[in-house]
């Protein structure tokens, strides 16, 4: 695959990586399991159309050990984990997945595996045709994923409100919302409800429209909300969005949001902090789906949207204080935070 697989597992603690080929469906997928030492691997399955099999392998190892620092930080018993499907034409995608659902079932409930980028709630159910270990939709699910993600990056943005002026004052502030699918639309609706003034865009203009009207919200033309004054941008649709570009071009305070892996590296995280921008970390804010998939797992309950929105303030309040007193980013207060407790669990 172009790497050197064995040397970036052991590098970053990883302790499988599975390739998976189904000749009948056309399936070519990956799963990553970065670390099971204190109960299962929760992550869901991204679908996506890769330049080359390293990328993707690349992007499933990411995402996973993002998935565990979710799991230590918003105090979940478990750890992280993803699946990559190699979308390609002409693949079967029922018996793709379906094959992806014999997989997981074999694994005995060492992954748990949910939504992604692709992956949608037909997926979702030729999946849990075939394994208990993966969360479905309906009433035998965990309820409203996407509500639970939107609370999460609420939350974060009222930590940081407080943190830079002692209080939220919802309506003087102006939310700037990329992406307003399922999540993005839930979190303006959220916004405009406590009084802020919501500007939001979607590179599917239609649909984005229909939120705004709906919602009652400016919609701006795609790739000119970077350039908006505001006190908080909300990234809430793929990532890799915060480039050499992006950021000098951002006119806001905080950078707080929903969607993974925004910084397309991470020493942009580092000059977002330079320029007086404070930026939580996406890993942390956007960890309501994994709270309350989690826990309707292993515990079988469904976790309230207030415990999801107490668990990633209180997460995003440690590392602001922490960033503050340290003047480290708060994206690196929050991995070494992670990647501490981590060596934590598997020394225990």
């Amino acid at each position: 695959m172009g790497i050197h697989i064995l040397d970036a597992m052991s590098r970053e603690g990883f302790e499988q990586v599975i390739g998976v080929y189904d000749r009948k469906s056309g399936l070519k997928a990956l799963i990553a399991i970065h670390d099971t030492s204190v109960g299962p691997a929760f992550g869901g399955i991204r679908r996506w159309s890769y330049l080359s099999e390293r990328s993707g392998l690349m992007d499933c190892l990411r995402l996973a050990r993002a998935m565990t620092h979710k799991c230590v930080l918003a105090g979940v018993p478990g750890g992280g984990a993803k699946a990559v499907i190699l979308d390609e034409p002409g693949m079967d995608l029922e018996g793709a997945y379906r094959h992806m659902g014999m997989r997981v079932e074999a694994m005995g409930g060492q992954f748990y595996t949910g939504p992604d980028v692709g992956t949608d709630g037909q997926a979702l159910d030729w999946l849990s045709a075939e394994t208990k270990y993966v969360t479905s939709t309906g009433a035998n699910g965990p309820g409203d994923l996407g509500g639970a993600t939107a609370a999460g990056a609420f939350a974060g943005i009222r930590a940081g409100l407080r943190h830079l002026d002692g209080e939220p004052d919802w309506k003087r502030r102006r939310v700037v919302i990329q992406g307003l699918g399922d999540v993005g639309a839930k979190l303006s609706a959220r916004l405009v409800d406590v009084g802020a003034t919501v500007i939001g865009t979607d590179i599917n203009v239609e649909r984005g429209q229909r939120v705004a009207k709906e919602v009652g919200f400016e919609f701006v033309e795609p790739a000119d909300e970077v350039g908006v004054e505001c006190d908080v941008f909300a990234p809430c649709a793929l990532g890799g969005i915060l480039h050499d570009v992006t950021v000098e071009r951002l006119k806001t305070r905080i950078v707080a949001g929903a969607a993974n892996n925004v910084l397309a590296k991470s020493h942009h995280g580092d000059l977002l902090h330079e320029r007086g921008v404070l930026y939580l970390p996406d890993f942390v804010l956007n960890a309501g789906a994994l709270i309350r998939g989690a826990f309707f797992h292993l515990e079988g309950r469904i976790e309230g949207l207030d415990s999801i929105e107490h668990r990633i303030e209180t997460a995003s309040d440690e590392i602001l204080g922490e960033s503050k007193a340290s003047g480290l980013p708060p994206f690196r207060v929050a991995v070494r935070l992670a990647e501490k407790r981590i060596a934590e669990r598997r020394n225990a």
